[in-house]
């Protein structure tokens, strides 16, 4: 009696101990609970194609003729960028990008961006962030600010540091993202 009893209790406690982990965890991404909120923190490549025959950014707005400006002010990009555990383009795909982003600043490279960060991976699957801020492109890294969010990031805040990881001639670029989310609980 006391045996199943015994076995009855490790079992029990074996199946406690399971209920909070899950199989869907991701290399790309951390979660911590401190108590009143958690905070993601977040590392993937962005690839934004102009050049080929399936670009994922298209322009869809240019300034009228004579505009002379640095990068040329006014030209705004509709992207469905997707999103990469690593920098190859063929490394595992985690998400998508979704918006514009336009030039913005007339005498240097200043993107005003508007994105949803949607993900297809793990627990962050059907979950978005909302990036909504100037990049200063030509900067080595760029603070941007994450301004809301659906699923695991509903009222999400935080911050996005982006890194030019390689860029050609063509304009296509990839982009890495250190990210971090704060969440309320």
């Amino acid at each position: 009696m006391v045996e199943s009893m015994v076995t009855f209790f490790l079992i029990f406690l074996l199946a406690i101990g399971t209920q909070g982990q899950t199989s869907d965890d991701v290399s790309w991404a951390k979660r911590v609970d401190t108590g009143s909120q958690v905070v993601t923190t977040m590392q993937f490549y962005f690839h934004d194609t102009l050049s080929g025959s399936n670009p994922s950014a298209i322009q869809v707005a240019q300034p009228q003729s004579g505009s002379n400006s640095l990068g040329g002010f006014g030209n705004l990009m509709m992207v469905d960028d997707p999103l990469t555990e690593g920098p190859d383009k063929n490394s595992k795909l985690i998400g998508h990008a979704r918006g514009m982003y336009g030039q913005a600043a007339r005498n240097e490279l200043g993107l005003i961006m508007v994105l949803n960060y949607g993900f297809t991976d793990g627990i962050y699957k059907d979950s978005t962030f909302s990036l909504l801020s100037l990049n200063p492109a030509m900067q080595t890294v760029r603070e941007m600010t994450i301004v809301g969010g659906t699923g695991l990031f509903r009222l999400a805040r935080g911050y996005a540091l982006a890194q030019t990881y390689s860029i050609n001639s063509s304009g296509d670029a990839v982009v890495g993202y250190n990210v971090t989310i704060s969440t309320y609980i």
